[in-house]
């Protein structure tokens, strides 16, 4: 009875679906090497010369169960204007809201723009779409303002 118990449970364990972690872009735009834009702080991102990180293996600077992408920006108008933004992209596995699939943004104390977006499928967080939120956050600001005065 011993004897068959070990091959019952030897074979469930071939039969258990093993979960596999998300794979998610990593990078940061402060890591970047002098003149170019690897991470998609300005130009898009290029998922084609990334390749997603498994976010459970030793590859992955941190570990987590979905996907971030970090956006922030200095308050200047124009680019040329000496205006500052970083992208980071990485796993993650604590959101400020306790949310995923969202994204938040804001103005922090020292007037810089920032935005996270969580999500939880492979490479979601090499998506584009930020940089058109900024867009339209930016302009909501600017309405804001027009109309108060």
């Amino acid at each position: 009875m011993e004897f068959r118990s070990f091959w019952v449970v030897f074979a469930l364990l071939f039969y258990i679906p093993t979960n596999t972690a998300i794979k998610c872009y990593q990078c940061s735009s402060d890591e970047d090497p002098k003149g170019e834009d690897l991470c998609g702080a300005y130009a898009r991102f290029d998922e084609r010369t990334h390749i997603a990180v498994d976010c459970f293996h030793d590859e992955s600077v941190t570990p987590g169960t979905f996907c971030v992408k970090i956006t922030k920006q200095s308050p200047r108008m124009f680019i040329w204007d000496a205006r500052w933004r970083t992208v980071i992209r990485r796993c993650s596995s604590v959101t400020e809201t306790g949310v995923t699939n969202v994204c938040n943004w804001g103005v922090d104390p020292m007037g810089h723009y920032w935005e996270e977006c969580y999500c939880t499928s492979d490479g979601c967080n090499g998506a584009s779409s930020v940089v058109i939120s900024f867009v339209s956050m930016t302009l909501c600001l600017l309405a804001t303002l027009l109309l108060r005065n």
